[in-house]
């Protein structure tokens, strides 16, 4: 089981990609689409044409792990649709939603916590 932690940086691919690729094929995509290392721990998101199943891959220090989850039913509401070559980097509880095939855009959350300097 893969936790995601809030201090985890998440990229979601904005392009559609053929989920017949596995760990080498997706950990290209990263180099070539995201611009970004596999190996960098950062976990990386993708979705299938349909909108039904996405992936999630990530480097452990030990070895990857690839993720799938398919919906029985309905499609996942929200991705990322403008291309930014870097992807779209996604906090912990959005994606959280957007796995549970909600649409983070309408959830609302506290700001993020900044420690105080001391005067």
């Amino acid at each position: 089981m893969i936790q995601i932690t809030p201090h985890m940086k998440i990229l979601a691919c904005q392009s559609i990609i053929d989920f017949r690729k596995g760990i080498d094929g997706l950990a290209e995509l990263c180099r070539s689409e995201l611009r970004n290392d596999p190996f960098s721990g950062c976990l990386f998101i993708f979705r299938n044409r349909r909108k039904t199943a996405v992936k999630i891959l990530v480097y452990d220090g030990q070895g990857f792990w690839l993720c799938q989850k398919r919906l029985s039913s309905g499609q996942f509401q929200w991705w990322p649709s403008s291309f930014d070559a870097q992807g779209c980097e996604l906090q912990a509880h959005e994606l959280q939603v957007i796995l549970a095939a909600g649409n983070h855009q309408g959830v609302s959350t506290l700001k993020d916590w900044r420690k105080i300097s001391s005067i």
